[in-house]
């Protein structure tokens, strides 16, 4: 039996509330009191939308770009930008670029293998803030592309198309990684000390996009997000996207989730919400900016929005032993509002504890949404297939 509710708005609803500058908008943090001091009815009764937002490393992450043709035209087999290769098995010369492809001449890592300093991220910054970086390219050359080589200084404006297309995005909910073991490791979530001397964690928290829709009720294919700074979208469920039915009543798994793919017009991006990071021993990543917006359709949709810091469990796992050999066990779980306090206890030890996520950022990137949508400058979008979540 479907659900009644007291509360039904539509998106159509919504988006004409934005064109006239009446939409009430909040952030995710603001949502939180909202509710738990009007309550889900009220609340979704006085708001129209919420913004979310995360800045956080996101490895599954990169670039598919078009660099356009010159005359004598080429069909390219191999190319490079700032020497990081990208994979060219397409037409011509369209390529992609993943965030965490190293260069090949990087210094660091012929002092110190696996500790890259530049990669496919970082070209993507570069790219992003105006930079020349340079471009080569070979191929084996036909009769329709007779050209062999080319090798030129590029900037974004040169390329004919350069679309951010990232795999796996805004993970919902994900692991707190400790080290049992008796020497420091590097890993994707940082260097981890001996001996449980730190714990790092990831995503925003209550700001976080999927822990405000947990069922993912409002996104799906051809939902409008803000993406590193400019407009893109969702364009389905992303890669290694896990459906959860164990749940708390918030809709919260204790796990690595949901996913999210994504794509955008680089041309229209910020900088400043798109980071390439090196992480020591590890390689390069990408720090992405997200934003999604939540429509309060009815009163469901404001109760998730008001989940909190302490609603979200987060599972604590070992990556000395357990990560490499595939064993999925959990030491504890503990809350949001436990890993922002600075420490967790675990075990009966208590361990410091490290964001790898920048929740300032995190809060700019939902501010800076909200702002769009109060001046009506960002439509919200009915979502054309859905995602499933359970």
């Amino acid at each position: 039996m479907a659900k009644t509710f007291e509360v039904n708005k539509t998106i159509k609803e919504i988006n004409e509330r934005i064109k006239k500058g009446k939409a009430v908008v909040v952030n995710a943090a603001e949502m939180v009191e909202i509710v738990r001091s009007k309550g889900k009815v009220e609340a979704a009764k006085e708001i129209d939308v919420v913004t979310t937002g995360t800045f956080s490393p996101m490895c599954s992450s990169g670039m598919l770009f078009n660099t356009g043709q010159e005359s004598p035209v080429i069909k390219t087999s191999q190319v490079w930008l700032n020497n990081v290769p990208c994979y060219a098995g397409l037409a011509a010369v369209d390529a992609y670029l993943g965030a965490t492809e190293p260069a090949e001449d990087d210094p660091l890592n012929k002092v110190y293998p696996g500790r890259f300093a530049y990669g496919g991220a970082h070209v993507i910054e570069d790219l992003l803030a105006g930079k020349t970086v340079h471009l080569k390219a070979k191929a084996y050359g036909t009769d329709c592309y007779p050209r062999r080589e080319v090798e030129k200084d590029i900037t974004l404006k040169d390329l004919k198309d350069a679309v951010m297309l990232n795999p796996r995005n805004c993970y919902q909910n994900y692991n707190c990684a400790v080290n049992m073991t008796s020497r420091t490791i590097y890993t994707y979530m940082g260097p981890l000390k001996a001996n449980q001397r730190n714990a790092n964690y990831a995503t925003a928290g209550e700001l976080s996009p999927l822990f405000n829709d947990p069922y993912l009720k409002t996104i799906g294919l051809g939902t409008r997000i803000f993406l590193a700074g400019g407009k893109g979208y969702v364009i389905g469920a992303g890669t290694q996207h896990v459906k959860k039915p164990g749940r708390n009543e918030r809709g919260i798994p204790l796990g690595g989730s949901g996913t999210l793919m994504v794509k955008g017009d680089m041309k229209g991006m910020d900088p400043r919400y798109f980071r390439g990071l090196s992480f020591p021993g590890y390689g390069c990543t990408a720090a992405v900016g997200i934003g999604i917006p939540i429509p309060m359709l009815n009163e469901e949709m404001a109760w998730f929005t008001g989940v909190s810091d302490a609603d979200i469990q987060v599972p604590v796992k070992d990556y000395g032993y357990d990560y490499p050999i595939g064993v999925s066990r959990v030491l504890a779980h503990v809350t949001y509002e436990e890993l922002k306090s600075g420490e967790i206890t675990v075990n009966g030890k208590v361990i410091p504890t490290v964001p790898l996520t920048s929740l300032s950022m995190s809060l700019e990137v939902a501010d800076k949404l909200k702002s769009w949508i109060q001046k009506g400058d960002f439509l919200l979008t009915e979502a054309v297939e859905e995602i499933e979540s359970e």
